[in-house]
């Protein structure tokens, strides 16, 4: 069985569903064929689209696999052996009503559509593909990303002073409450990513111990994880959440949002903070830091929730579904 992996042209900040899928195909059984197809174009302007349109009709195999972003590609390949992921809608938050209605019918829509099967990282997402599409609940499948193997426990370290450290810096990460949570404490934040000029002149007036690093690799990013004391990720919005599970894979306690995807994605190992509530989250972070045995016990449940996302049985979930489909329409 050949299965073509569909992929957005590489964008050098912009590689994580690429990261996820090569990790899949990778634990692929040996009998399936795995082939990448990337468009030529970048996912801008309405030319170099319909050009990777009708490009994608070229490369079809057995199973045709649209990995994320480019959603519309779907719309002339072959519906009966077509799989769409759709990692999150947070595009649907766009503030233009014409920009709206075009995501809305070109990324969501008419891809899901065309496609015979849709698959969704949460349980939030595929909520969320409901409600804007009105399809069958049962043609959206929820397989979760899986943690990469090279996240492993290290030992917890002992900072005098507690590092917290924040992945990401887009606005759905929250920093500016986050900062206003955190003002007064005896911590450092410590940031992957670059903060904008507002959020660094935030940390500045509330007198924040702050600093940052971006761009960087995965051993780069295991080595935050390993020398913090907690990972603090309260987001407004997540399709997923996988810091929250890298943290737990390295055995750090994490402090995460109450809503979204993200109690689903961090099962019983983190303290769930409202992430529209200043108190709320500085109450998370307070606890985590001064409960020495409320700490240990979000680590071991941590632990204990990381068995749900190894790559290969992530990679065996999308297996099963390219054989279904594929004897589905061979029969």
């Amino acid at each position: 069985m050949k299965v073509t992996f569909y992929q957005r042209k590489p964008h050098p900040n912009h590689f994580s569903i690429e990261k996820v899928f090569q990790g899949v195909r990778e634990h692929l059984p040996n009998d399936i064929d795995a082939n990448v197809a990337i468009s030529r174009f970048s996912s801008l302007g309405l030319l170099k689209r319909i050009y990777n349109i009708f490009e994608a009709t070229t490369k079809q195999g057995d199973i045709n696999h649209i990995t994320g972003d480019v959603h519309f590609l779907t719309i002339l390949l072959k519906k009966k052996k077509t799989i769409l992921t759709i990692h999150d809608c947070g595009f649907m938050d766009h503030p233009s009503f014409v920009a709206k209605q075009i995501l809305l019918w070109f990324w969501l829509k008419l891809p899901v559509w065309h496609s015979q099967v849709v698959t969704v990282i949460s349980e939030a997402t595929k909520c969320e593909v409901l409600k804007h599409t009105n399809c069958a609940s049962e043609k959206v499948k929820v397989i979760p990303d899986f943690v990469s193997p090279a996240f492993q426990p290290a030992p917890y370290p002992k900072n005098n002073k507690p590092i917290l450290l924040q992945i990401g810096t887009k606005t759905n990460k929250n920093i500016s409450r986050l900062a206003e949570a955190i003002k007064g404490l005896e911590i450092h934040l410590r940031i992957v990513g670059k903060p904008s000029v507002e959020d660094e002149e935030i940390f500045n007036s509330y007198k924040i111990d702050f600093s940052w690093d971006s761009h960087l690799s995965e051993e780069r990013l295991i080595h935050e994880y390993v020398k913090s004391d907690v990972l603090v990720f309260v987001s407004t919005l997540e399709g997923f959440g996988m810091p929250i599970v890298e943290a737990q894979a390295v055995g750090r306690p994490v402090i995460t949002s109450n809503i979204s995807s993200m109690p689903e994605v961090a099962g019983e190992g983190a303290f769930l903070a409202d992430p529209f509530d200043i108190a709320s989250i500085r109450e998370g972070v307070c606890k985590v830091i001064a409960d020495q045995s409320y700490r240990e016990n979000l680590i071991q449940k941590g632990f204990e929730n990381v068995k749900k996302y190894q790559v290969k049985a992530i990679a065996q979930r999308y297996a099963d579904l390219y054989q279904e489909i594929y004897q589905g329409y061979a029969k």
